[in-house]
């Protein structure tokens, strides 16, 4: 990132418009390579670190299945170095590095400037943990990389405060879009959560950051879908149980963001991060003995509550497991995202509340709960309706007709936790 300090003066309105062009072009492109070295970055360490598919970086053997042919002993050994490279590296960052500032920080203060070094080692220890089975997510890692990356950009070609936050943020979708081939969620997740705002200026040019990103990434990781799903068929069960179970998802998401706000607000950050990373990531090689579906972000159960592949009983194993590894890796210092666990959660939640109904209403597979699932607790939780609904849809290119049960369920989740957190500031 050893662009010029000193930015060039943008003077005439074509001159202007130019440098804007420019700076969305390789925006995306750069995001969009960046997401892609990233996500093959997380391959190999995945498959070196576990044994399998060592010959294919991007193969059709999932995580899940890689972990599981692996010994018990492999991956207690993959997440005790796991502990060792969370605590050491986060902590030496923290002592040694500069003060990380947050992509909303960036966006909302277009005056904040991310630092090169530190923002790239944040990224990369985010990856290399993920794939060594942390159970947070890797979608953060991307952005950030995307919104420096932007930063950059914008500053080296003069663009004004105002046109360089929104660069940022455009980084990070495309960023977003990039990594988990979302084109139209990167968008989106740029103009509901990081902008908080529509104008067509800023919709065109997420779009096109978003596009080209998703795009460029192609090139290593294939035009893919996140998840594979069978065939489902909407029936009137499936409609009145996402009306009627939409509210317990935004019950159950506005728990889930206080206990994972509580343990970040509560994380290590001093002489007792490499102890406590070390410690907590050694205990869920010890669990993942037994269960070792709760190694990774969580696209694993996802996967299998999706398949319909589940038990009620595996599935609220699997949910508390969780919940449990999710928020004790963030008090222990660990960094990453909540997208991918909480769409873990919300179609493990779902497939348990799926199983009770199918008791009164027989004739709804699993897996079509689990999709309906996943979007309304990922809305709750994430605070973003529109890009939950988007991600969903794009995650598992379901059929159109989906997105009935999941809007209604969306509705409900989301009207649920705004109540919620009303009464808890009353």
């Amino acid at each position: 990132m050893s662009l010029p300090e000193t930015p060039v003066v943008v003077r005439s309105p074509v001159r202007a418009t130019v440098a804007l062009a420019a700076v969305t072009l390789f925006t995306g492109i750069g995001a969009g390579l960046g997401g892609m070295l990233l996500a093959l970055l997380l391959h190999g360490i995945q498959h070196l670190a576990y044994g399998y598919s060592q010959d294919h970086l991007v193969g059709h053997q999932s995580f899940l299945l890689g972990v599981t042919a692996a010994s018990p002993l492999r991956r207690v050994e993959a997440l005790a170095l796991c502990g060792l490279v969370a605590g050491l590296g986060w902590w030496l960052l923290y002592r040694y590095g500069k003060p990380l500032v947050s992509i909303k920080k960036a966006v909302a203060n277009g005056d904040a400037r991310m630092p090169g070094r530190a923002t790239v080692v944040h990224v990369l220890l985010q990856i290399i943990t993920v794939a060594l089975g942390s159970p947070l997510g890797r979608e953060v890692a991307p952005r950030e990389l995307g919104s420096l990356i932007a930063d950059r950009l914008s500053r080296w070609s003069g663009l004004d405060t105002d046109t360089r936050r929104l660069m940022i943020a455009c980084g990070a979708g495309a960023g977003l879009a990039a990594v988990y081939n979302v084109p139209l969620g990167g968008a989106v997740f740029v103009l509901e959560v990081l902008l908080a705002r529509f104008a067509w200026r800023e919709a065109i040019i997420a779009l096109a950051t978003s596009a080209i990103g998703a795009s460029i990434a192609w090139i290593g990781l294939g035009a893919e879908a996140q998840y594979t799903v069978p065939h489902f068929v909407i029936s009137p069960g499936l409609i009145a149980w996402a009306l009627l179970c939409g509210p317990l998802f935004g019950l159950s998401a506005y728990g889930f963001v206080r206990l994972t706000g509580a343990a970040r607000e509560r994380a290590a950050r001093g002489g007792s991060l490499p102890v406590l990373a070390l410690i907590n990531f050694t205990f869920i090689g010890c669990m993942a003995i037994f269960l070792p579906q709760v190694l990774g972000n969580g696209k694993g159960p996802a996967q299998l509550g999706f398949d319909d592949q589940l038990t009620i009983g595996l599935a609220v194993l699997l949910l508390l497991a969780k919940v449990a590894v999710t928020s004790s890796s963030l008090r222990a210092g660990a960094e990453g995202g909540l997208l991918t666990p909480a769409l873990a959660c919300g179609a493990l939640l779902a497939v348990v509340l799926g199983g009770g109904w199918n008791l009164l209403w027989p004739g709804v597979p699993l897996g079509a709960f689990a999709i309906v699932g996943a979007a309304a607790f990922l809305s709750s939780s994430m605070n973003m309706p529109l890009t939950a609904i988007v991600l969903v849809v794009e995650f598992t290119r379901i059929d159109h007709d989906f997105l009935v049960p999941i809007i209604l369920a969306v509705v409900g989740s989301v009207c649920v936790t705004r109540l919620c957190a009303r009464l808890s500031a009353a």
